[in-house]
């Protein structure tokens, strides 16, 4: 029983091939197709809302000089809500719960970040490594320290998405399987689990969407700091 609940992040596959890459395109299916009208029904008006809003919302903290990251960090920004929300439905895969997928695309962000930093201002990006006015003997600690708490970043912002989602999916996962088990046994108590399965639900559609969000923004704040 305790391995059937993690059985739901395991890639699947078809003839021993991964269908993990399926899995991450199959967002963009959701999107509108370009035509030659700029607006052709509501759905378009309100993901062209959404996607404005989302921009402006990410760029606000970012300089003008930042703003050559909007299509980036926008499109990061969509892939990973609708990754996040089209797997809480039945039966279906989550790849943002595998790490490995986080950090492949918290990795390379931050280190695109970084290197701008190094290459436009050299001595602001290493000057963040040590805070003015330390005293003398603390120098070496904090420049570990710094250093220590940059190179850790990637690394939280992989975890983070991977832990909230992973622990939103067994909490589901958990509550369904005790509302269906109770259902013969204690029907008021199934019943009331069901509700609280009800409200979880609801709230992991909130983290699914927070989540997203939280991770580009971040890299964006990272961005701030580099350019």
């Amino acid at each position: 029983m305790i391995l059937s609940f993690f059985d739901q992040f395991t890639s699947p596959c078809l003839l021993g091939i991964p269908l993990i890459l399926i899995s991450m395109l199959f967002p963009t299916l959701l999107l509108p197709s370009p035509t030659n009208r700029w607006i052709t029904n509501r759905l378009s008006t309100l993901q062209l809302w959404f996607i404005h809003l989302t921009t402006k919302q990410l760029m606000l903290p970012l300089n003008k000089g930042g703003h050559k990251w909007a299509l980036i960090l926008v499109s990061l920004m969509m892939l990973l809500l609708t990754t996040n929300l089209l797997g809480l439905l039945p039966y279906t895969f989550t790849p943002t719960t595998q790490l490995s997928m986080n950090m492949a695309l918290a990795f390379p962000l931050w280190l695109a970040t970084l290197l701008t930093g190094l290459r436009n201002q050299p001595t602001t990006s290493l000057g963040h490594l040590l805070p003015e006015g330390t005293p003398t003997p603390l120098i070496p600690a904090l420049i570990l320290i710094e250093t220590t708490s940059l190179l850790i970043r990637p690394l939280a912002l992989g975890v983070r998405l991977t832990a909230n989602l992973t622990a939103g999916h067994l909490l589901i996962q958990l509550i369904s399987t005790a509302s269906t088990v109770l259902l013969p046994i204690l029907p008021t108590v199934s019943i009331l689990t069901t509700l609280i399965l009800l409200l979880l639900t609801i709230l992991e559609i909130a983290v699914a969407m927070i989540q997203a969000y939280v991770f580009v923004l971040l890299l964006s704040l990272y961005l701030q700091e580099n350019i």
